[in-house]
């Protein structure tokens, strides 16, 4: 195995080249920075290639595993210097400080390649070193940073932005930090550059944006985060006046929600269950309720239509049936607030032989100008009904 340290290139750009204390950096000319920005890239490349040959030419656990700790603290220690190099305002120059955000993304790559590639040798689930703890906590801050400046195309995904930014601060300031895991800091990192490289555009009528689709993907576990879509969900259906519209548009964001991937093998906080089956569970819920609701609401109107669809027939006309029930209402055989409630009470459960469906209004004010011939026939039918009382 050769014994040319492998980070060379790189060591000596940051410790030395882009370091103020160090070099003249304003003396780099606009060349000079083209040619390490395309070397940068290739040398990552490189190094990835030289690592996976290294560890394929090894036998012995323990010497892979040393190889792969080395690599990783030795690149901890370039990110971390690289990141108290952005603080010299020599470095803050638009180029420099591209080339500089560059090279962070670089050595995140790397990092990433390691800890992806070889999680086994660095145990993913151990407590990370403080050295490693206060570098990567630099380097999200940095991200926080960028992440507020970034400006999302809707309110709605500023408002999910805004949720992960106050989460990862709240990690931050934690007086639990001693407890982080590598496992923890990978997927900080990972969350963050996924949310600062996307184009916020609307995603048609879906409910689910694009802050949406990477959380999800990336199982954001969040409470704050999961109470704000069942929220916008529940606010959306609410503006349906009906059961029925009100559960197909919860179903059509259900099925929505199907649609969408979540990688379980992690996660934002680990004591939490996993988003995508917390949320499933809350739809199968929400969508059982609306279901029992359109089913009440139509077995309350099917008996409504079937009381009044069974209706009694009169062998009256509707003129001598108003004259009959005005008569008892005026009598006060019956009795109710008003006239009008008498008639509307009665007249839609009766019918006559010439119409099934009568009217309660036209019916009461037909009762006003009733002709002779109505009179007599109602006079007729009521001595008919008398007849049969006596011989009862």
């Amino acid at each position: 195995m050769s014994n040319v340290y492998p980070l060379e290139w790189l060591d000596s750009l940051i410790v030395q080249t882009l370091n103020p204390k160090k070099t003249n950096v304003s003396a780099l000319s606009e060349k000079d920075l083209d040619l390490i920005s395309e070397n940068a890239q290739k040398e990552s490349q490189r190094i990835q290639v030289l690592i996976k040959n290294e560890i394929f030419a090894m036998f012995r656990k323990r010497q892979i595993r040393l190889l792969v700790r080395k690599y990783h603290s030795n690149l901890i220690f370039l990110l971390d210097t690289v990141i108290e190099n952005q603080n010299f305002k020599e470095l803050k120059t638009n180029r420099l400080s591209q080339l500089i955000e560059q090279l962070i993304e670089v050595l995140d790559e790397m990092l990433s390649f390691i800890e992806n590639r070889f999680t086994y040798y660095l145990s993913m689930d151990e407590r990370v070193p403080i050295t490693y703890l206060i570098v990567s906590r630099k380097e999200l801050k940095v991200k926080l940073t960028k992440l507020k400046a970034f400006s999302a195309k809707n309110e709605r995904d500023k408002e999910i932005i805004q949720i992960v930014i106050d989460a990862f601060t709240e990690s931050i300031e934690s007086k639990t930090q001693n407890k982080v895991t590598f496992r923890q800091i990978r997927y900080e990192r990972d969350l963050l550059k996924a949310l600062i490289n996307q184009d916020y555009n609307p995603k048609g009528e879906t409910i689910f944006g694009t802050a949406d689709q990477i959380l999800i993907a990336m199982n954001f576990n969040c409470r704050k985060y999961i109470s704000l879509i069942k929220e916008q969900i529940l606010k959306n259906i609410d503006k349906e006046k009906e059961s029925a519209f009100r559960l197909e548009l919860l179903l059509l964001y259900y099925k929505d929600f199907n649609h969408l991937t979540s990688n379980e093998k992690i996660t934002f906080d680990p004591s939490m269950e996993n988003i995508k089956p917390v949320l499933d569970n809350w739809f199968k819920n929400e969508i059982a309720y609306w279901e029992k609701k359109k089913e009440l609401g139509t077995s309350v109107r099917r008996a409504k239509s079937k009381s009044i669809e069974e209706k009694v027939e009169c062998d009256l006309s509707a003129d001598q049936l108003g004259l009959i029930l005005r008569a008892a209402d005026e009598s006060r055989l019956i009795k109710a607030r008003s006239m009008n409630l008498v008639f509307q009470s009665i007249i839609p459960y009766l019918s006559t032989a010439f119409k099934k469906d009568l009217s309660y209004q036209s019916v009461r004010s037909k009762s006003y100008n009733a002709e002779e011939k109505d009179k007599e026939t109602a006079i007729a039918g009521l001595e008919k009904m008398i007849k049969k009382i006596r011989s009862y």
